[in-house]
């Protein structure tokens, strides 16, 4: 495949050792030859691929016949079925081995709840304007094309801009919205369409606002994520699960996000399908009973250092990244094990998969970790799937807004002597002089933290006033010794009281289908070298029919045939399609390659029929009553096509039955 050539050398970097000026100079002329052959074959293969998803109809623009919006598709009939086999996989890999709760929540979320998780402040991308036509563009996705195509097309650039331009794509997320402007503006960055200039970049809101109700006073979105329908329903799902931590909870919906410059197909899309985990751990023991089963597990890691000296990803041991410390946890380890597990089972290559930890300026300030699973397509590395330690800040968010506590408890075997802070504020002396703001006051001395009560603790004894800021008065205000009482006191617990963490795996379906269309994608020789056949190599776990049935003629008895394995094959519960054109049999083989088909059954006797391999193009010839057994056990992974060849005939095709004709 065409692709196959992307991987290796879009992964190197020129400037990882130091060279002579001449070999560097050598190099870089190299690297730009072979970055710019390489955009060449990127696009043919792209569009190779995107024609034939389209036309045999894995998804088209929503709205076509009105040309279409922006960010919105259709899955057609095969790539609903790509679809469903896929989240059935992700339920049956996650959800029902790992015990995890489902739950289904609404797309419409109110606002006080996304206000509480911090979306309706902080869930923005940096956008800048055409400043003559209003036009908008993410400013991330200016410099990051210009720094590709000066990289892939300018064959004058120095050693030195290489490496300049190769540094500012490996910490693009790491830029703030200042040090995007500026660059924007040292390299001339106009507006793709108009060349117009450009306006500061600013953040902008990505959430579909919407009201619930008629009267439009209960302000709601779209929901950015599905996660925090989990978070709010910690405390019954806590319970529902006999008040035992850990415990994981799932939910597979979509999701809604009003990008600014929707792009590359499936990759940037205004609605989507989400799968993610919130997987609720104590905060003190954060090691996975299973985390043995994947410890082994060696692929493509790249952690935040290499990625700041400009290095590439390279293999590592599972096992080793987290005893070292380059992973945070256990539970974050093995969570990073089981999806590189999920994706390459799927058949994205493990050779273009890798796990990229998160970027100092990327990760927000509470999460411990985070890495992206990232896919190599025609497009570039695609973050698929994110793992994050989020720690108790979800939690938190939600109990402090709602005032309801989602914490966890831990039962003592025996009663422990602890030392708590008890503050105790004066209601009557706060009254007296502070009137309309005492509770204000009075709820700012119950939140401070240990060291800031011991503190004021302290002055008061020794001052006997202390100055103390009231965020919610904006103000600070002068606190007597009568006013509060501060103690530390010895008391008997019998359980402990915490708020858990959360391990998060988020899935982005419609990206991960995606490059599991390219990675699958090739093309074989037709009946001439000039002819290219279309073949897409799904493994049966996602191929969007398991088998199809033709009658190698039109006559009666071999159709009586083709129907009584079709009801074989429905019983077992297998897709399949019966194609009774008057096509050769090549062309009808040709047409179920190109949408994936693993297995054809050619029903050429009343006895017996010819089962053949899309990939290999083998044949075996199966007893009628056998055959729907065997395509079971290949297609639901009991056995490979090599286990059974072993086991039936081979058949030999004629020419003529293996004509392969691209479809008219």
């Amino acid at each position: 495949m065409l692709l196959r050539l992307l991987s290796s050398a879009s992964r190197a970097t020129i400037a990882a050792k130091p060279h002579p000026p001449q070999t560097l100079a050598a190099a870089a002329t190299s690297t730009i030859r072979r970055l710019a052959d390489m955009a060449g074959n990127r696009e043919a293969f792209r569009v190779a691929v995107a024609n034939t998803l389209e036309r045999r109809l894995f998804y088209v623009p929503s709205f076509k016949i009105y040309g279409g919006v922006a960010g919105l598709y259709d899955y057609g009939p095969p790539g609903c079925a790509v679809k469903a086999n896929v989240l059935a996989f992700w339920r049956q890999h996650f959800v029902l081995e790992e015990g995890m709760l489902e739950v289904d929540c609404p797309c419409v979320t109110p606002e006080v709840v996304l206000k509480a998780s911090g979306h309706v402040d902080k869930f923005t991308d940096l956008m800048v304007k055409d400043e003559k036509t209003g036009s908008c563009y993410r400013a991330d996705h200016l410099l990051k094309d210009f720094c590709k195509d000066k990289l892939e097309r300018d064959t004058t650039l120095s050693p030195e801009k290489i490496e300049e331009l190769n540094h500012i794509l490996a910490v693009l997320d790491d830029l703030s919205a200042e040090q995007l402007g500026a660059k924007i503006k040292e390299y001339g960055i106009v507006a793709p369409d108009t060349k117009n200039l450009l306006s500061d970049p600013y953040p902008f809101n990505l959430m579909f606002q919407t009201s619930i109700g008629p009267s439009g006073l209960s302000a709601g979105y779209m929901r950015p994520e599905t996660a925090q329908g989990i978070f709010v329903n910690f405390k019954d799902l806590y319970y529902y699960n006999g008040n035992k931590l850990p415990f994981a909870a799932a939910q597979i919906g979509q999701a809604f996000r009003n990008e600014i410059s929707p792009r590359q197909g499936l990759l940037r899309v205004r609605e989507f399908t989400l799968a993610e985990i919130e997987h609720f751990v104590d905060p003190e023991d954060k090691s996975h009973p299973k985390f043995s089963d994947v410890s082994d597990l060696e692929f493509l890691m790249f952690p935040r250092e290499q990625q700041l000296t400009g290095r590439s990803a390279t293999k590592l041991k599972l096992g080793g990244a987290v005893s070292e410390g380059t992973v945070n946890n256990e539970t974050l380890g093995y969570f990073i094990g089981r999806v590189y597990l999920f994706l390459t089972q799927l058949g994205i290559d493990k050779d273009r998969l890798r796990f990229r930890q998160h970027l100092p300026n990327e990760m927000a300030h509470y999460a411990a970790d985070c890495w992206d699973a990232e896919i190599e397509c025609s497009y570039g590395w695609i973050e698929c799937v994110g793992i994050a330690d989020r720690s108790a800040y979800d939690l938190r968010a939600h109990s402090d807004k709602s005032g309801v506590p989602l914490e966890a408890h831990e039962k003592f075997a025996e009663p422990r002597e602890v030392e708590k802070l008890v503050i105790t504020p004066s209601k009557k002396e706060l009254g007296l002089a502070f009137k309309g703001n005492q509770k204000m006051v009075l709820e700012a001395l119950e939140a401070m933290g240990e060291t800031e009560a011991l503190d004021m603790k302290s002055t008061l004894e020794s001052k006997g006033e202390v100055e103390f800021k009231v965020c919610t008065l904006g103000k600070d205000v002068t606190i007597k010794k009568n006013m509060v009482s501060i103690n530390i006191e010895k008391k008997k617990e019998h359980q402990r009281k915490f708020t858990p963490s959360v391990i998060e795996p988020s899935f982005g379906i419609g990206r991960i289908i995606y490059c599991l269309f390219e990675h699958c994608f090739y093309q074989r020789t037709g009946k001439t070298e000039d002819e290219q056949l279309n073949v897409f190599g799904f493994p049966p776990l996602v191929a969007p029919i398991k088998c199809t049935v033709f009658p190698l003629v039109k006559i009666e008895k071999f159709d009586v045939v083709a129907k009584k394995i079709s009801k074989a094959l429905t019983t077992a519960g297998i897709s399949h399609i019966i194609d009774i054109t008057g096509n050769s049999i090549g062309k009808r083989y040709a047409r179920t390659d190109e949408i994936g088909v693993p297995l054809a059954i050619t029903v050429d006797s009343t006895t017996s029929v010819t089962v053949r391999d899309r990939d290999s193009k083998d044949q075996i010839r199966v007893e009628v009553d056998e055959v729907a057994s065997v395509v079971k056990e290949v297609t639901d992974g009991q056995s490979t096509w090599a286990d059974i060849m072993w086991r039936y005939p081979a058949h030999t095709a004629s020419a003529a039955d293996e004509e392969e004709a691209s479809e008219t």
